[in-house]
């Protein structure tokens, strides 16, 4: 058997995934046949080490020894997958006040429960190149201003709740505080930073705003709630109610005999005068 060249070698032993990072160390199933003729074929593991052969076998449970792989086994596909998981960029490197959103109803409520802080809604993708560039400095700015909340929205997982919030280019920004509600929004990329830390130091410092938290616009709510993004429970409540045609009726009935007796005073007082 040649030694492997490879720096890491990942092979198949008895349906498992294994993988050895050593250098010049090759695993493999092999069949040695003994030196008894009648004596059925032994299955055993050969290993090359630093150009040496070994031969490893176990004589216990031999008729258990299956060297055939299942049909559905794809040592490709596992292995892909291993390797997806391992370059998942947007998850390196996270700072405690980044946070990562699942859903419309949970943007919804981290937005009216932050109180007076800014949060800036961070829209990315993991296809998008200009993303990946922009996420270490996005995370070095969250480090530097800790009060700051940063969301990070998924678009390729939360697809529906961005079209309807009118996101459609990445990498893309908003920013919110408070009873203000959303202060700016653009998109910007690694040579165009500048937006982002010029936002940053114009809305980042501290302030007391009256009133609870605003969060989304009321129209990007409806939308939400026309799609079945967020339940109904979460739209806002009319503030003032809206006054029937009757009651409209009756207060201008009322207001015309008001000016009707201040036309019959205005009469008396120049009759008198007369």
């Amino acid at each position: 058997m040649m030694a492997c060249s490879m720096k890491s070698c990942v092979y198949c032993l008895n349906g498992t995934i294994v993988g050895s990072k050593s250098r010049g160390f090759c695993p493999s199933l092999v069949s040695v046949q003994p030196r008894d003729s009648k004596s059925r074929a032994l299955p055993m593991l050969g290993v090359e080490f630093m150009g040496k052969p070994l031969a490893v076998s176990d004589q216990k449970g031999l008729r258990d020894w299956n060297l055939k792989p299942p049909s559905n086994f794809s040592p490709h596909a596992q292995a892909s997958i291993c390797v997806s998981r391992s370059l998942r960029w947007w998850e390196k490197t996270l700072k405690p006040n980044m946070v990562e959103i699942h859903s419309a109803n949970e943007l919804v409520d981290s937005l009216l429960n932050a109180g007076d802080r800014l949060v800036i809604v961070d829209f990315y993708s993991p296809g998008c190149g200009g993303c990946k560039t922009l996420h270490p400095k996005i995370c070095q700015l969250a480090e530097l201003n800790p009060n700051a909340i940063i969301l990070k929205v998924n678009h390729d997982e939360l697809k529906a709740m961005c079209h309807s919030l009118r996101v459609h280019v990445l990498p893309f920004f908003r920013f919110y505080r408070g009873a203000e509600g959303r202060l700016c929004s653009f998109s910007c990329t690694n040579a165009t930073i500048k937006k982002f830390k010029d936002a940053l130091a114009k809305y980042g410092t501290e302030r007391c705003s009256l009133g609870p938290a605003k969060g989304l616009d009321e129209s990007e709510l409806m939308n939400l709630a026309s799609i079945g993004q967020i339940s109904k429970g979460l739209l806002p409540l009319p503030s003032t109610k809206e006054e029937s045609v009757e009651d409209l009726v009756m207060k201008s009935i009322d207001l015309s005999g008001v000016l009707s007796k201040a036309g019959n005073k205005m009469e008396l007082k120049k009759e008198m005068i007369c």
